[in-house]
């Protein structure tokens, strides 16, 4: 993930239905959103000119509004570890998307016999997760979306759809992100399920939207609906910014944790 302002792992989200079965009658069901390299103010909510996001807008018209909240880890990984066990990353022990390739963690893979990324993954096994602790009670999860932690299963989820390392494609999601780009079928047959068994539920659903690949719906796309918009956001940079300045914002802009956003020179013209 990357992170334009502040944080991107914004729309941390609970939908919170009243189940009328069990005997847990109290608990309610549980879905948890979470968007992907979104700017914290890219909602009609948050008072965006153009964006618009009805559907949200009205959940956060019935909610209550975390307008100053930041994930301590401001990188994919870690701040997904971060909610999935409810620890800060020294504690959780995962602090970035990749292993350091570094003398240290080679010489713990050659006496682990253990790949390296497999130790990394293994970090999961040894703390309490969320899908865990609901499982606790009668709960049954779901994973959609990004996860970098192995299968669905070593998070403790019951159903999912990340297969993880060491399998083909397994790094961060593989097969799970597909969902949102080619619909919900797999999240709808799950809560189907849960309901028909009488079931609570939580479901994680981490759709890798809007981070790139940008295809959105074409009723959608900026760049042919408001093609006017799109040339006026690049003659605003181009106006700012020498081609070396402007280098350099946007891989500012894309790792913002580590230097502040540029300020436009003034009197510039």
């Amino acid at each position: 993930m990357k992170y334009s302002v502040s944080l991107t792992l914004l729309l941390v989200t609970l939908f919170v239905y009243r189940p009328t079965f069990g005997t847990e009658a109290t608990l309610p069901n549980i879905v948890l959103i979470l968007s992907d390299d979104q700017s914290w103010t890219d909602y009609g909510f948050m008072g965006h000119e153009t964006i618009q996001t009805p559907n949200l807008d009205r959940l956060a018209r019935q909610s209550a509004t975390f307008r100053r909240g930041y994930v301590p880890t401001a990188l994919c990984r870690p701040s997904l570890m971060t909610l999935v066990t409810g620890l800060y990353a020294h504690q959780n022990m995962t602090t970035g998307n990749n292993p350091d390739e570094t003398p240290q963690n080679r010489r713990h893979a050659e006496e682990s016999g253990q790949d390296i990324r497999e130790l990394l993954i293994s970090n999961i096994d040894q703390h309490p997760t969320l899908p865990k602790l609901l499982a606790e009670r009668g709960y049954v999860s779901f994973q959609s979306g990004k996860w970098w932690e192995g299968s669905f299963q070593r998070g403790g989820f019951t159903h999912g759809m990340t297969r993880g390392f060491p399998e083909k494609g397994g790094r961060h999601g593989d097969d799970g992100l597909d969902i949102g780009r080619q619909g919900l079928k797999p999240v709808e047959d799950f809560i189907d399920m849960a309901v028909a068994q009488q079931k609570l539920f939580f479901l994680w659903y981490a759709p890798i939207m809007p981070h790139t690949p940008h295809n959105p719906p074409e009723r959608v796309n900026l760049a042919t609906q408001r093609p006017e918009l799109v040339t006026d956001l690049t003659k605003a940079l181009d106006d700012w910014y020498p081609l070396r300045e402007r280098q350099q914002a946007i891989a500012i802009t894309d790792e913002s944790t580590r230097s502040q956003r540029p300020t436009p020179p003034k009197n510039r013209k």
